[in-house]
C-alpha cells in the first residue's frame, strides 16, 4: 500500500500529502548544501519534527549538531532560537521576565519579555550543564507547549520542538536529566564521528568559499498538517502490540520480562516508548510514501525510543553490557508475529 491510499479530507491536506510525496528527496538535497553524512540522525530528526516530538541529540563537540538542527529549522522556514545552558542560567533567561517599562504618556507599567523559548525550534544546547531547577523550566513548555510567569499563562507559537544536545564526554560539573524529563523526549539520536570520506568533504567545504544558502520548502502551517496526516496513518493491532510487547519486556520484575532484564535493567520503558514507537512508525511510512506501519518501521525506531528510556544496574556495567547491546537482545527476543510470549 502507498501513501496515496490515504485519504486526505480537504485540498489542503491532499497539498501537504503530496508536498511530502515530493519533498522527501528535496529535504535531503537542501540538508545535503550544509550537512554531509549523518543520514541516520537527519532521519530521526525528521520523524520527529513530522510526529510533533522532541528529540534529545547525544555526540561529541564539534559534529555539527548546532548547524543540523538550524539548517532543519530553515528548511521548515521556522523560527529557530538556541540557548547554551551554564550553570549559572535562571530559569527565566529561558522564559523570559517582568520589566517595568516607561511608556510614551510617562506612565510606569510591568511589561513581559518573552524569553527565547518564545520560538518554534529551540536549541537547548548542553542540557545537562544546567541546575534542575533551569531544566525544569522546559518541562512546561514541552508538554503543554506553553509558560507561566508571574501567574499568567503564555501560549507558545506552533509548531514547537525542543532540540536538546548532551556532551558525553565532559561530564564533570554536570546535571544528569531525571528519568521524567528524559521521557518527554520522543528520540535519542546519537551523532557519531564521520567516515572519512565525509569527513574530508567537510573540512574541504568549511574552508572553501560560503555554503549555498537552504532554500525553505515547508511553512509552520504545513508541518501542523503533516501532523494530522501522520495521525491518520493506519497501523495493525499486531504491530501496536508489538510496540508493546517490546516497551514492557524492558520492564524488570514483570510477567513476561527475559531474565537477561531482571538482571541488568533497574528500570524499563514506560507507556511513552510504545506511543512513540507507533508515533515514529506512522511518521516514517508517511516520509517513505507508503500508508501503512510496518514490523520494520518498529525495529529501526526501537533504539531511538529506548536508549534513553533503559536504566541499566552495576551488574550490566561490570558484564560489559550497555544499552545498545541490551536493545539489540530485545529485538532478538520479543517476537513480532506471536501472541505476545518471549524467548527467555
Amino acid at each position: 500500500m502507498n501513501v496515496a491510499s490515504l485519504s486526505p479530507a480537504d485540498d489542503d491536506e491532499m497539498r501537504v500529502l503530496e508536498l511530502v510525496k515530493t519533498g522527501r528527496q528535496r529535504i535531503r538535497t537542501e540538508l545535503s548544501k550544509a550537512i554531509v553524512g549523518q543520514s541516520e540522525a537527519v532521519e530521526q530528526l525528521l520523524l520527529s519534527l513530522f510526529a510533533g516530538g522532541h528529540c534529545l541529540i547525544t555526540g561529541a563537540p564539534g559534529l555539527a549538531k548546532t548547524l543540523l538542527v538550524k539548517s532543519i529549522a530553515q528548511v521548515f522556514h521556522l523560527k529557530f532560537q538556541r540557548i547554551q545552558f551554564t550553570p549559572d542560567l535562571m530559569p527565566t533567561d529561558i522564559t523570559g521576565t517582568e520589566i517595568l517599562e516607561q511608556t510614551e504618556s510617562g506612565k510606569r507599567e510591568v511589561v513581559f519579555v518573552k524569553g527565547p523559548i518564545f520560538a518554534n525550534v529551540l536549541l537547548a544546547d548542553e542540557i545537562n550543564r544546567t541546575p534542575p531547577k533551569t531544566q525544569s523550566a522546559l518541562l512546561e513548555a514541552m508538554q503543554e507547549h506553553q509558560v507561566t510567569a508571574a501567574g499568567t499563562r503564555y501560549v507558545l507559537d506552533e509548531p514547537f520542538f525542543v532540540l536538546a544536545t548532551q556532551n558525553p564526554i565532559e561530564m564533570e560539573g554536570t546535571y544528569p536529566l531525571p528519568e521524567a524529563q528524559l521521557d518527554r523526549f520522543m528520540f535519542n539520536v546519537v551523532i557519531d564521528y564521520l567516515p572519512e570520506d565525509e569527513e574530508v568533504a567537510v573540512v574541504s567545504r568549511t574552508t572553501s568559499g560560503a555554503s549555498e544558502p537552504i532554500q525553505a520548502l515547508f511553512t509552520g502551517q504545513d508541518i501542523q498538517q503533516i501532523h494530522a496526516l501522520v495521525r491518520k496513518v493506519p497501523v495493525a493491532e499486531d504491530v501496536v502490540r508489538f510496540a508493546v510487547r517490546l516497551a514492557a519486556a524492558s520492564r524488570p520484575k514483570q510477567p513476561h520480562t527475559p531474565d537477561f532484564i531482571n538482571d541488568w535493567v533497574s528500570w524499563g520503558a514506560g507507556l511513552r516508548a510504545a506511543q512513540y514507537l507507533i508515533l515514529g512508525g506512522k511518521a516514517r511510512a508517511l516520509l517513505s510514501g507508503r500508508a501503512n506501519v510496518t514490523w520494520e518501521d518498529i525495529r529501526v525506531l526501537a533504539r531511538p525510543v529506548l536508549r534513553h528510556r533503559i536504566l541499566i544496574n552495576y551488574r550490566a556495567e561490570a558484564a560489559g553490557q550497555t544499552v545498545e547491546n541490551i536493545i539489540t537482545r530485545l529485538l532478538e527476543t520479543v517476537k513480532d508475529h506471536d501472541s505476545g510470549s518471549v524467548t527467555r
